[in-house]
């Protein structure tokens, strides 16, 4: 019998899942892949992002040559009568050799397209640690309680002996993340590490590049920020140049300014992995496995290991696991009642039109590079959202769009539960949110700015400060039973200019600050 052909999304590029050994399709399956024109046409994506996934999608159908059948359709459906010879829906098969399958897609919409075809068989998810039945298991053992990312991280480390000494975590402590919150320096603008490994474009970028350009002139879909150059890999083997590269130059110096942002140097120590984990070129495994031996042959610190290994291990498997275990009505939750649209500079990545300096730039980050890390994403773009009471599903489908390593699966936990509070604590124990101290302490980005972190009101009032204190007050009800928050409630009544403030916030409005 002829090995039943296999289909591979677009962030599922790796090796990994063309593997028998692993539950993959046959070792000489035919491979399946389509380029969807809706895809594009569906949402506004960051130019880089609909660069880099084309890219990404375009080299690896060269390299399977004769393998693959890579169709080029308007949608999904079509591309897959194109690719089989027969209509979508697919109809039962009558001979087994004729089901095509398929990993678990990563987004609940290609999961249910692939589900609704009688022909199809969706095989395991790939390209994470734990498997779906493992994460349900350790639901159902914490039911009642908390699904907090402590005790899943844990759990994850025992179950793969991640940095274990015997049945105890490397160094005694599991979580050294304390140890990861320095300061930058405040003598350079720069953290002064080798920099990030960087590919170099082909003849297949630049007829991505060439067709973009040609869907965008004749208005077919359009695009926000810059393209150009690629930064993040298109291919496995510069995946794995990159992670070579981080883990040889710049792991060793990652943890202790982790959380730290300077105006110069928007890429610090990070890996830059994310665009190539999500799209599959690289394994979790593999990284994470790498990232210990560097410890355990000294060449990098406890601490920077671990938090690149909590970030792997722990936060992404979290994420994974709580977009499909929370359901799909997670996405409408707005337990804060937030309905503001976003502002149309804040559409547009219009840094140009902020005066705020910490928000200008990395609003300019992301409209270059259509990535910055996770501090600027959570304490500057999700603080500036949830301050100003913007609607969380708007907020989620515009990390969705301007990243490059944004998906449904990444964005919707991410941005519902941990940036914008949506769903009430079910993931994180309280908002995350502050003033404008924290991004002075934590940042080069408050010394040229216009306002003052300091200041709550007047013509300097920083707009984080007064925002953050605005939002305890709308709120106050509810934060003030909430015994992380509650602290910092009961400072509003030592407020004797909060009414001023208030009204200074009204007048702003969704001007940018």
């Amino acid at each position: 019998m002829a090995p039943r052909p296999h289909w591979i999304f677009g962030d599922q590029l790796g090796p990994h899942f063309l593997d028998p050994r692993h539950g993959g399709p046959d070792a000489h399956a035919p491979v399946i892949m389509i380029e969807a024109r809706s895809v594009l046409r569906r949402r506004r994506f960051h130019r880089a992002k609909a660069h880099l996934v084309l890219s990404a999608m375009r080299h690896r159908a060269a390299e399977l040559g004769d393998r693959v059948t890579y169709v080029r359709a308007d949608t999904y459906a079509e591309g897959l009568e194109r690719a089989l010879g027969r209509p979508v829906p697919l109809a039962e098969p009558t001979d087994e050799g004729d089901r095509l399958t398929v990993h678990h897609p990563t987004s609940r919409r290609a999961r249910d397209f692939a589900a609704a075809l009688d022909g199809v068989e969706i095989l395991p998810a790939r390209g994470f640690l734990v498997p779906h039945a493992e994460f349900a298991a350790w639901a159902d053992r914490h039911a009642g309680t908390s699904l907090r990312l402590e005790g899943f991280y844990r759990a994850v480390r025992e179950r793969h002996g991640l940095l274990m000494d015997g049945d105890g975590p490397a160094g005694g402590r599991w979580n050294l993340d304390h140890d990861n919150r320095e300061r930058p320096p405040r003598d350079r603008d720069t953290l002064g590490v080798k920099g990030p490994w960087r590919p170099r474009e082909d003849a297949i970028d630049e007829e991505v590049r060439h067709d973009l350009d040609r869907w965008e002139r004749a208005g077919d879909v359009s695009f926000v920020g810059r393209d150009g150059p690629r930064r993040f890999p298109a291919t496995r083997r510069e995946a794995l140049a990159a992670l070579r590269h981080f883990i040889t130059h710049r792991l060793p110096g990652f943890g202790g300014q982790e959380d730290a942002m300077l105006a110069a140097d928007p890429v610090m120590s990070h890996s830059l992995l994310s665009a190539p984990l999500n799209l599959g070129l690289l394994d979790p495994a593999e990284c994470v496995e790498r990232a210990e031996r560097a410890y355990r042959e000294g060449d990098a610190p406890l601490n920077s290991v671990e938090g690149f290994v909590r970030q792997i291990a722990g936060w992404r498997e979290y994420v994974w696991h709580l977009y499909w275990h929370f359901g799909e009505d997670y996405r409408d939750r707005n337990a804060l009642r937030h309905t503001a649209p976003l502002p149309g500079w804040f559409l547009e990545l219009d840094a140009g039109a902020v005066t705020a300096n910490c928000l200008s730039t990395v609003l300019a980050q992301v409209r270059d590079t259509g990535w910055t890390h996770h501090i600027p994403r959570l304490m500057v773009l999700g603080s500036r959202a949830l301050q100003d009471g913007w609607d969380p599903a708007a907020v989620t489908d515009w990390f969705h769009r301007c990243f490059v390593d944004g998906y449904d699966w990444v964005m919707l936990p991410n941005v519902v539960g941990m940036s914008q509070y949506a769903d009430g604590g079910l993931m994180t124990t309280k908002p995350y949110t502050s003033g404008g101290a924290y991004i002075h302490r934590m940042s080069d980005l408050c010394g040229p700015c216009a306002y003052r972190p300091s200041d709550r009101t007047g013509e300097r009032a920083c707009p984080y400060t007064a925002g953050y204190w605005a939002f305890l007050h709308r709120h106050r009800e509810r934060l003030a039973a909430n015994h992380r928050t509650a602290r910092a409630v009961h400072g509003l009544d030592r407020l004797t200019d909060l009414g001023e403030l208030l009204d200074e916030t009204a007048r702003r409005g969704d001007a940018p600050p």
